[in-house]
């Protein structure tokens, strides 16, 4: 039995590059102790509490998205709230999480048509070409009440506290 460090995910809307393109699948492995402490010598992060912390380390995690080969810092800032909620909640899940979790994790974001990979390889997929965002529908009657987003119950206030 060998021990899975990849992750395939699809973000709910993407990140859209400079000129327009569309990224929504991507790798993800798991983090080393390395990833959590390197970042906070980063001069950017001001501590365990600072919401950029979530940034610089997602950035360090996130292998590929989409067509590009390197994701930084500015390509984690860049995404929508959704995508950047949808990538903790993953983090948590692949490294914190049981199989079961990450069962039901993929299974709720199926639910939800989000749909992440779920290869059993351990290599990373050839990069996806950028996709078009797809066309808004007329809003449709609600049949039934949504499904809740897995591993958030709630938007996450960020407190404001002034730095020394």
């Amino acid at each position: 039995m060998t021990l899975r460090t990849r992750y395939e995910f699809t973000l709910p809307r993407g990140y859209v590059d400079r000129d327009g393109g569309v990224h929504r699948d991507g790798v993800m492995r798991l983090a080393t102790a390395r990833d959590e402490l390197e970042p906070l010598r980063d001069p950017t992060v001001t501590g365990p509490d600072d919401p950029r912390l979530t940034i610089v380390v997602l950035a360090r995690v996130v292998e590929s998205l989409g067509t590009l080969s390197q994701v930084t810092p500015h390509e984690i800032e860049g995404l929508f709230a959704a995508d950047l909620a949808y990538l903790q909640d993953f983090y948590g899940v692949i490294n914190f999480g049981s199989q079961q979790e990450f069962e039901e994790f993929v299974a709720a974001q199926r639910a939800l048509g989000q749909a992440p990979g779920v290869s059993s390889s351990d290599e990373a997929p050839a990069p996806a070409a950028a996709s078009e965002p797809a066309p808004e529908a007329a809003p449709a009657a609600p049949a039934e009440a949504p499904l809740p987003r897995p591993g958030r119950a709630a938007i996450e206030e960020i407190r404001s506290e002034a730095r020394h």
